[in-house]
């Protein structure tokens, strides 16, 4: 071996044997400035704490600039972007909020032309206090359904407690055996998606189902009932015919025999707009609301409805027919308290009022709905 292949083997040796010296915690901060004022020299300081005496020296220079034995603060890793082009992506993605961060990161040059990654893009918009969440949806709206929204909250925007409060707020919803929200979660670790332990089995169209009714207001639940396929049409749908015989004559009409000063509201699905409906409602008396064209967001019922949802996919064991899931479902209405249902109809001020965000005091006091302007 030649010297300088010696020298080097040394060298690498001796790298390998020396240790790095450790740290000095706060508590030997604290002591070795203690040390310091006592007279003791820095070279006796370091050997008891193992350091190099440059350690005692800087942190005697430290102490006496700054009062304290912390390190300064550092100012780490210089980011790979500009302040310009932070503001650049906060804005992009402001002007359009379902820009991608992946695409934004193409797009963008760092400094000393480097590339940029997704993550730091997603660093630069939650320092600028923007989530990543799944977008609220919505019904495609044209320009006469926005008036009609528009038109409706204008109606009602003096409208207070007292007024929603004398409003039985309807709905028909369908429940599936098999659900797929997209929110389950399952543990498993790579290369074990198409595992049988974790596959998740869903029937087509969501397998057997039943369609109900329900109605509510302040204190007052009516219903639930749950379509039976009797007279003409196929399956369990909402024919005008059921609708009349199965929820109106037996639920709506005593009630409103009871409380003529309350209104109905329900939506404008072909069963409740067909002419022997409207005759049927008029001929009994029955006050209804006029209701804006694809606005299920405007009734308070699609809370209850999700709750529902919620409590029967917690319901063990889970129903596998729809007579159980009939049953299941008529518990868990019954179990619905009524403070939830009055805190539904309590929101309906604050839904026409500040329903989409805009204050009060802009829009002329109501804010529509999200989709409408």
């Amino acid at each position: 071996m030649g010297i300088k292949g010696l020298k080097i083997s040394m060298i690498v040796s001796i790298s390998f044997d020396t240790e790095a010296m450790p740290r000095l915690n706060p508590q030997q901060r604290e002591q070795a400035i203690g040390r310091l004022h006592a007279g003791q020299p820095a070279r006796v300081i370091a050997n008891d704490f193992n350091c190099n005496v440059r350690t005692i020296e800087r942190l005697r220079v430290r102490y006496n600039a700054t009062n304290s034995t912390n390190d300064r603060p550092r100012c780490g890793r210089p980011q790979v972007t500009t302040a310009r082009q932070n503001r650049l992506m906060v804005r992009q993605h402001l002007r359009n909020r379902f820009t991608r961060a992946t695409e934004t990161a193409r797009q963008t040059v760092g400094t000393h032309q480097r590339p940029i990654s997704a993550d730091t893009v997603r660093r630069r918009l939650v320092a600028s206090n923007l989530r990543c969440y799944r977008p609220a949806r919505g019904p495609v709206l044209t320009p006469r359904h926005r008036q009609e929204r528009l038109q409706w909250a204008l109606q009602r925007q003096n409208w207070r407690n007292q007024q929603w409060r004398n409003v039985i707020f309807s709905d028909e919803s369908r429940y599936c055996i098999s659900t797929a929200d997209g929110r389950t979660r399952l543990w498993r670790r790579r290369g074990e998606r198409y595992d049988d332990n974790c596959m998740m089995e869903r029937n087509a169209w969501g397998g057997p189902s039943i369609m109900v009714w329900g109605g509510i207001g302040l204190n007052v639940k009516l219903g639930p009932v749950i379509f039976q396929n009797l007279g003409p049409g196929r399956g369990n749908g909402v024919t005008a015919a059921r609708y009349i015989d199965q929820v109106l004559r037996p639920h709506v009409v005593p009630h409103f025999a009871r409380h003529q000063n309350k209104t109905f509201q329900q939506d404008n699905a072909r069963a409740h707009t067909a002419r022997a409906t409207r005759d049927f409602l008029q001929q009994n008396n029955v006050n209804v609301m006029n209701w804006p064209a694809l606005s299920p967001d405007l009734n308070p019922i699609e809370h209850l409805w999700d709750e529902i949802q919620r409590r029967l996919n917690e319901e063990q064991p889970s129903p596998t027919t729809a007579a159980e899931l009939s049953v299941a479902f008529q518990r868990v209405w019954a179990h619905i308290p009524m403070a939830f249902i009055n805190r539904l109809v309590n929101s309906m001020y604050i839904l026409v009022i500040n329903g989409s965000g805009i204050k009060a005091s802009t829009c002329c006091g109501f804010a529509l709905l999200r989709h409408s302007i």
